[in-house]
C-alpha cells in the first residue's frame, strides 16, 4: 500500500512539473531596476491537446454550454473574455511581486509604466483542466517571457520559456478561467524566484 501511495505521488509530481528555461540573455540588467513595465500578449495562443485556436475553443465551448442550458454559452463567453484582465493578468502581477518582496528584492512589475525595460508575457498554449468533484485535472499554461528595451522592443535582453505551468487550488475549483489563472500565478512565482536567484549575485 505504501509503495502504491509513493508511486501515485511520484506520478503526480511528474504530471505537475513545470519546465522553465533561459533561452537567451542574462539577468544582470535587472539588478539596479526598481520597476519593470509589463505587457501581456494573448493574441495568438493555442488550446487543448489538439492545439486549437482560441476562437475554435470558444465556439465549441459556447455550443456545449448552450446544449446544456440555452443562453449559457454567451454568458460564459463574456466571463472568458473578462478573465484575461480580471484574473490572469492580476494573478501574474500579484504573485510576481509577492515573491520578490518575500525574497527582499526591491523590484516590482506593473502595467503601463515608463521604464527602461519591458517584460512581454506572451501566452503560447493553454489547457484549462477540469474538476469533476472527486477527480480533477489541473490547468497548464505555456508562456514566453521576453525582457526587452522599452525604447526598441526588438532588443531582447532576456528570454525565458515556461512550459506547462500547473494551475490548481486546494479543494474544488469548477472555473476553467480561475484554474488557468493559477497557471499564470505559478509562472510568475517561478520567474520571480529565478530573478531573485540570478540577478542579485
Amino acid at each position: 500500500m505504501k509503495k502504491l501511495v509513493l508511486a501515485l505521488l511520484l506520478v503526480s509530481a511528474a504530471v505537475s512539473a513545470q519546465d522553465m528555461e533561459v533561452k537567451s540573455g542574462d539577468f544582470a540588467f535587472l539588478k539596479d531596476q526598481k520597476e519593470v513595465n509589463v505587457v501581456f500578449d494573448y493574441s495568438n495562443f493555442t488550446m487543448m491537446k489538439e492545439k486549437k485556436s482560441e476562437a475554435q475553443y470558444v465556439q465549441e465551448r459556447k455550443a456545449e454550454l448552450d446544449q446544456k442550458a440555452k443562453g449559457n454559452g454567451s454568458i460564459w463567453e463574456k466571463k472568458w473574455i473578462a478573465a484575461k484582465e480580471q484574473i490572469w493578468t492580476p494573478k501574474f502581477l500579484e504573485i510576481a511581486n509577492i515573491v520578490l518582496t518575500k525574497e527582499h528584492k526591491d523590484l516590482s512589475f506593473q502595467e503601463n509604466l515608463k521604464t527602461p525595460y519591458t517584460l512581454i508575457v506572451q501566452t503560447v498554449w493553454v489547457y484549462p483542466g477540469w474538476d469533476a468533484g472527486i477527480m480533477k485535472q489541473q490547468a497548464k499554461v505555456t508562456t514566453n517571457l521576453k525582457f526587452v528595451d522599452s525604447a526598441d522592443k526588438s532588443k531582447v535582453l532576456l528570454e525565458i520559456t515556461s512550459e506547462e505551468a500547473p494551475g490548481d487550488q486546494w479543494g474544488n475549483n469548477y472555473s476553467n478561467e480561475s484554474r488557468i489563472g493559477e497557471g499564470f500565478a505559478k509562472t510568475a512565482k517561478s520567474m520571480s524566484k529565478l530573478i531573485a536567484k540570478k540577478a542579485y549575485k
